[in-house]
């Protein structure tokens, strides 16, 4: 029988680390997408990062609005095609996703920013780190 694809949201504690540790393959490579909240920097997450390698966090700068619009589309992709869906393969996942990404586009509703162009290239100016 092939494998099982799940995809679940992993909030970043210890408990739900081990969980989620012992729910993958151990030569799995994961990587999470965080957001900056300070308990996904605890000192026992950071400690337990260290000691398994497998793990990589990657942190959402802070002040991206951008990322919301992101964030809210894979959310609700999450919750309207995946969440409850049994993929017995990667090609089945990708086909699902293919398929959501198709009905989205079908009838796109544009993404409507709040601020000026120019206002958020000058706050991005304003960065102690070059965003691009």
């Amino acid at each position: 029988m092939a494998p099982m694809v799940t995809l679940r949201t992993v909030w970043a504690t210890t408990s739900d680390l081990r969980a989620g540790h012992r729910r993958t393959d151990t030569e799995t490579v994961v990587h999470a997408v965080l957001d900056n909240y300070a308990t996904h920097k605890h000192p026992k997450v950071l400690a337990w990062l260290t000691r398994h390698p497998r793990w990589t966090f990657h942190f959402t700068p802070t002040s991206a609005s951008w990322l919301n619009a992101v964030e809210n589309f894979f959310s609700k992709m999450t919750r309207q095609r995946i969440r409850r869906g049994v993929f017995r393969s990667i090609a089945d996942l990708q086909t699902a996703i293919n398929a959501y990404l198709a009905e989205h586009n079908a009838s796109p509703k544009p993404f409507v920013w709040t601020k000026s162009a120019d206002a958020i290239l000058a706050k991005l100016d304003r960065c102690a780190v070059p965003s691009v």
